[in-house]
C-alpha cells in the first residue's frame, strides 16, 4: 500500500456537470469505513459462492488446482484494487466507476459505464429476489404454488416473494442514508456471523463425513476423477479464474458513495482493501470447509455444494439451516444493491446524462427517485425472464473495469497535479497487469458466448441514440431552470 507524502489529503473536485442545474438537495457526508466494508461484503457474498465451487471443481477436480484459481482470482482483484483505490480517493464522487470514465474519456464513455452498471445492478437485484423466493418457498411451502391476478394470469407466489423483498428494502432505506446504512451494517454482520458458524461446524463435525463418503466410493470401485492436461488444462484454469473474478466482484462497493464518505481520500482506500480482505478470507474458509466435508467428486458439477455440506453435517435439518443462512445473506445483498443502483443514476442525472428529476435528494440524503426507479427495474427483472439481458451485461461488467484502468493511465498523463491521497502501488506495471487481465477475460467471454457478444455490440451501438436523447432532455431542462 502506497500513499503520497507531498500531496494534501483534500481530493480533487469532480468534473463540472455538462448542464448545470439548481441544487436539488445534498448527499450527507456521514459514512465511514465500517459502512464501506458492510456494503461491499453485503453486495459481494451472495449466491455466487454456492454455485461457483461446483463449476470450478467440475473442470479442475484437484485440491491444489481448485485453490490455485481462487488465489489467482484474489490476486487479480488485489491488483485491480490498487487502481480503483487511487481513482476513488482522487475522484470521490458517488456513482461508482461512471465518474472515472466520464472524467478521463468523456460523457459518452461515462454514459456507457453508468448505464450498463445501473442495469446490471438492477438485474442482479431481480435475480437475488428470485433466489430468495425459491429458498423461502422451500422453507415454507405456503410461499409456493400460484396466485391468480386477473391482468397477468396465474403468477407463482415465488415471484411475489421476490417482489416483496425488493420493495421492502427500498422502503427501509427510503427515509435516510442513516437508516440504509444501519440496515446494511446489521445484515452484513449477521451474514458474516452465520457463515463463520457454518465454517466452524464443518471443521468440527465434518471430518468423519468425508471419510465415510470416500470409503463408500472406494467400495463401489468408482472411476477415478480425471484431471485435464495440456490445452484442456489451460482452458479449465482460464475458466476457473474467470469464475472466481466474477464471484469476487463487489469488493469496490465503497466507490459508489464517495460524496458520503467522511475524509474519502483517507478512508476510501482503506475500505476497499479491508473489504477485499474480508471477502477473500470468507471465500477461502468456506471452500476449505466444503472440501473438508465433501470429497471432490461430490463437489464437481454440484450447484449446491455448500448446501450438501450442511446436509452431511447437520443431517435432515441441514438443508433448512443452509437455506436460512442464504436468505439472510441475500437480504444484505438486496439492500446493498439498492444503495448502489440509486447512486449511479443520481450521479448521471447530476451531470446532465439522465432525467433531471433523478438528481433530487430528500432531507435524509436519499436519492428517492433514483431508489424508486432502481427498485422498479429490479422488480421487472424479477417478474420477467431476462436471462439473455443479464448474460449480455456480463460483458459490460468486464468492460467497465477495463475502461477504469485506461482512465487511470490517461489521468496520470493529463492531470499529473491532481491530488492523489493514494497512489496505485506498482504503477504502471500493476495497472498494465490489471488491464491485460481484463482484456483476456473479455476475449475469453466472447469466445465462450459468441451470440451474446454480438448482441452486446448491437446494444452498445444502440446506446448512442439513447445517450443523445437523454442529453437533449437534460439540456432542455437545465435551460428552463436558468430562465
Amino acid at each position: 500500500m502506497s500513499t503520497t507524502t507531498d500531496a494534501p489529503l483534500a481530493s480533487a473536485q469532480p468534473l463540472p456537470p455538462t448542464h448545470p442545474r439548481k441544487e436539488r438537495g445534498k448527499l450527507l457526508k456521514i459514512l465511514g469505513v465500517g459502512f464501506g466494508i458492510a456494503v461491499a461484503v453485503g453486495n459481494t457474498i451472495s449466491a455466487g459462492i454456492v454455485r461457483t465451487p461446483g463449476d470450478i471443481a467440475a473442470r479442475l477436480p484437484n485440491h491444489w488446482l481448485f485453490f490455485c484459481v481462487w488465489f489467482i482470482g484474489a490476486f487479480y482483484a488485489l491488483v485491480s484494487a490498487f487502481q480503483l483505490a487511487e481513482l476513488g480517493s482522487a475522484i470521490p464522487s458517488s456513482g461508482g466507476q461512471y465518474n472515472f470514465s466520464r472524467r478521463a474519456l468523456g460523457d459518452y464513455a461515462g454514459f456507457i459505464v453508468g448505464w450498463s452498471d445501473w442495469l446490471s445492478t438492477c438485474g442482479t437485484t431481480g435475480a437475488v429476489g428470485i433466489v430468495i423466493g425459491e429458498y423461502m418457498a422451500h422453507l415454507f411451502p405456503a410461499f409456493d404454488g400460484f396466485f391468480t391476478f386477473r391482468l397477468l394470469g396465474d403468477i407463482p407466489r415465488i415471484k411475489f416473494t421476490a417482489v416483496s423483498a425488493i420493495l421492502l428494502f427500498a422502503v427501509l432505506q427510503w427515509k435516510s442514508i442513516s437508516m440504509g446504512s444501519k440496515v446494511q451494517n446489521f445484515t452484513t454482520v449477521l451474514k458474516g456471523l452465520v457463515f463463520f458458524i457454518m465454517v466452524i461446524a464443518c471443521f468440527s463435525m465434518g471430518g468423519h463425513v468425508r471419510q465415510a463418503a470416500e470409503a463408500v466410493a472406494s467400495s463401489q470401485h468408482l472411476a477415478p476423477v480425471i484431471i485435464p492436461v495440456g490445452a484442456a488444462l489451460i482452458t479449465a484454469i482460464l475458466f476457473g479464474i474467470q469464475a472466481t473474478v466474477y464471484t469476487y466482484d463487489g469488493w469496490d462497493g465503497v466507490i459508489y458513495f464517495g460524496d458520503e464518505i467522511k475524509n474519502p481520500g483517507f478512508l476510501v482506500p482503506r475500505a476497499i482493501f479491508a473489504s477485499l480482505f474480508s471477502v477473500v478470507t470468507i471465500y477461502l474458509l468456506v471452500n476449505a470447509a466444503v472440501l473438508y466435508v465433501l470429497p471432490m467428486r461430490d463437489i464437481a458439477g454440484n450447484n449446491f455444494s455448500l448446501g450438501l455440506a450442511a446436509q452431511r453435517v447437520f443431517g435432515p435439518s441441514g438443508d433448512a439451516i443452509f437455506r436460512s443462512i442464504m436468505v439472510i445473506a441475500l437480504f444484505s445483498s438486496i439492500n446493498a444493491l439498492h444503495l448502489m443502483g440509486a447512486r449511479v443514476i443520481y450521479a448521471m442525472s447530476r451531470d446532465g446524462l439522465f432525467f433531471p428529476a433523478v438528481s433530487r435528494i430528500n432531507k435524509g440524503g436519499t436519492p428517492t427517485l433514483g431508489l424508486l426507479l432502481s427498485a422498479l427495474v429490479g422488480v421487472a427483472f424479477a417478474i420477467f425472464s431476462f436471462d439473455r439481458v443479464i448474460a449480455m451485461l456480463a460483458f459490460f461488467f468486464v468492460t467497465n473495469y477495463l475502461l477504469s484502468f485506461i482512465s487511470l493511465f490517461l489521468l496520470r498523463a493529463r492531470e499529473p497535479n491532481l491530488p492523489r491521497p493514494f497512489r496505485a502501488w506498482g504503477y504502471p506495471w500493476t495497472t498494465a497487469i490489471a488491464l491485460i487481465g481484463s482484456i483476456g477475460f473479455l476475449i475469453e467471454a466472447v469466445r465462450e458466448d459468441r451470440t451474446n457478444s454480438i448482441l452486446t455490440l448491437v446494444a452498445l451501438a444502440c446506446s448512442y441514440p439513447v445517450y443523445r436523447v437523454l442529453k437533449f432532455v437534460s439540456s432542455g431542462s437545465a435551460s428552463n431552470e436558468t430562465v
